[in-house]
């Protein structure tokens, strides 16, 4: 990732509830090559968490979280 912004892939997962957003992002790092970057969109109030936890359990690094009015962004560096 040479900037802020740069990301390989982009999961749009505005609207779905625990646990879609987590599954299809596991999903889509599985097509990443290691040190990929994976940028989520979520709606979900859960999400933050959600994304701090499969971090740690799955040994992705979480780069980054933004908070927008209604959503949050997630950069997930694929291990």
């Amino acid at each position: 990732m040479s900037e802020n912004s740069a990301f390989d892939a982009e999961l749009d997962a505005s609207g779905l509830n625990c646990p879609l957003p987590m599954l299809r992002a596991k999903k889509a790092l599985a097509g990443l090559a290691s040190g990929q970057v994976l940028r989520i969109i979520a709606t979900d109030p859960g999400s933050p968490r959600d994304f701090e936890v499969f971090a740690k359990q799955t040994g992705h690094e979480l780069l980054r979280v933004e908070r927008g009015e209604k959503r949050w962004t997630f950069y997930l560096k694929r291990r």
